[in-house]
């Protein structure tokens, strides 16, 4: 595990609570780019959202994470085979894997060892998908106290790596062929409690806690909530999707 900049096992009952799934449109226009579909391989699985919806395509999903704390709080599924396993060394045979997926994790991993493990383990052709998503934009004038937040509030405690979430991947080295994605959205319908939940996954709000001692949120939450309006009433939030997508 050397190497491994864990910013997630303290918090992964949360994470795996609390982090909203992807559009399976993406999972199938991924699958129906591989020549077959027997294994698929998602790298850095956290609490297996990709991983599942792998699984309606593939009878076999390796799901990995160098988190043992993040397998632990993962949903089981029967298709999804979880592992603790780092990303640059999966434990995967040579040329077996039909496709790997990293989502919202990529930014972590040694890049260059972790690409040559995905060069190892894919068959022939075989496609590589990284993807992400960046700060939620709220609607109206909710957005402002949500900027803040995130660039001045928590912001000295993101990571160094966040930023290339920020850049949308566009910076990050991938060394194969390219292949242009559609656009993909993760959308849901939230409560302001809902919304709290999962801004207390983020790693620099758990950052600030450790260092300051207290919780930021609730100075948040007290902004928001005469914006909102009915805290329980469901609001459709959104994020886009940004992807790099190719075959080795």
């Amino acid at each position: 595990m050397t190497g491994f900049k864990d910013h997630f096992s303290s918090g992964s009952e949360g994470y795996a609570a609390y982090r909203p799934d992807y559009p399976a449109t993406l999972f199938a226009w991924l699958s129906s780019l591989c020549a077959e579909r027997r294994l698929a391989w998602d790298c850095a699985t956290g609490s297996g959202q990709a991983a599942r919806g792998l699984a309606a395509h593939f009878p076999r999903v390796v799901a990995s994470d160098a988190s043992a704390e993040q397998v632990r709080h993962a949903t089981p599924h029967p298709g999804v085979d979880y592992r603790v396993a780092t990303a640059e060394a999966s434990g995967l045979a040579e040329r077996s894997v039909d496709l790997v997926t990293v989502a919202q994790a990529a930014h972590w991993f040694d890049l260059p060892r972790f690409y040559a493990e995905v060069a190892r383990v894919l068959k022939p052709a075989g496609v590589a998908a990284l993807w992400g998503y960046g700060r939620i934009v709220l609607p109206g004038a909710m957005d402002a106290p949500l900027r803040y937040f995130y660039a001045e509030t928590v912001g000295p405690y993101w990571p160094a790596e966040r930023a290339l979430i920020d850049d949308a991947y566009r910076g990050l080295d991938f060394p194969f062929v390219e292949i242009p994605p559609p656009a993909f959205a993760i959308e849901v319908a939230w409560t302001l409690p809902r919304l709290i939940d999962y801004l207390s996954t983020w790693s620099a709000v758990k950052r600030f806690q450790t260092a300051r001692g207290r919780d930021p949120l609730p100075a948040l939450n007290a902004e928001l909530a005469p914006l909102w309006g009915d805290a329980n009433a469901a609001m459709t939030l959104r994020w886009p999707l940004f992807l790099r997508v190719g075959r080795v």
